[in-house]
């Protein structure tokens, strides 16, 4: 009886590592948010890796030249020739050196290999010309702080074109988390880019009013 409960186990496990998962860049200057935003990807079973600074981003897609941070490295740098994969791009908005704004910008870049890479863009300021600015230069979605794992959800779609553009192949994500009940859905409200904005209106109306008196200062420019 015990070998079979043993062979059960190993068999799950076995199923778990041949699942691909998506795998999400974070970056975020708080450490806080940061914590707060891997837990979230993780518990939706992503693997996750975080960074603090929009320099420290482009290093690892081997976006940066290290002997000039200006300018962007040749299509033969280390991350690159290892295969790495990036699915989606989380960052925060506002964060000392590189905005998010600015990462955005260099990642969908005319010629860069991460161009068609999603790119999330976070922030706990709702200002609405920095978020129609954000989805103009190509950002998929602009969320607002603090996160919940009913944001990822609507993010689901954007992976999914993500991981078949580069392997031709499906992923899952556990939507609920460790509940084992996976509910997999698409919001049609937030299809495109001319609706999220809607969407993120609705959010607005929904949020109670001012900001958060302890928010932290934006140090980049709008």
């Amino acid at each position: 009886m015990k070998m079979e409960v043993d062979s059960t186990k190993m068999g799950k496990v076995e199923e778990e590592e041949n699942v691909p998962h998506f795998h999400v860049l974070a970056v975020d200057d708080s450490l806080i948010d940061r914590k707060l935003l891997e837990k979230l990807l993780q518990v939706s079973s992503c693997k996750v890796t975080c960074v603090d600074s929009g320099d420290k981003a482009l290093k690892y897609l081997g976006l940066l030249d290290p002997h000039n941070a200006s300018s962007l490295s040749s299509p033969s740098s280390p991350h690159q020739q290892q295969g790495m994969k990036v699915n989606l791009i989380m960052t925060d908005y506002c964060m000392p050196g590189m905005s998010g704004y600015d990462l955005l910008k260099r990642v969908k870049l005319q010629g860069s290999s991460w161009k068609d890479v999603p790119v999330v863009i976070m922030s706990s300021e709702n200002v609405p010309s920095r978020i129609s600015m954000c989805l103009e230069e190509g950002a998929e979605e602009f969320l607002l702080k603090p996160l919940k794992l009913s944001d990822l959800k609507k993010l689901q779609p954007y992976l999914l074109k993500s991981v078949n553009n580069n392997n031709n192949s499906s992923s899952s994500w556990d939507w609920e988390g460790e509940s084992g009940n996976s509910s997999v859905g698409t919001d049609k409200e937030c299809s495109n880019k001319s609706i999220n904005s809607n969407c993120i209106a609705k959010r607005k109306a929904l949020s109670p009013e001012g900001q958060d008196p302890k928010s932290k200062a934006c140090l980049c420019s709008s």
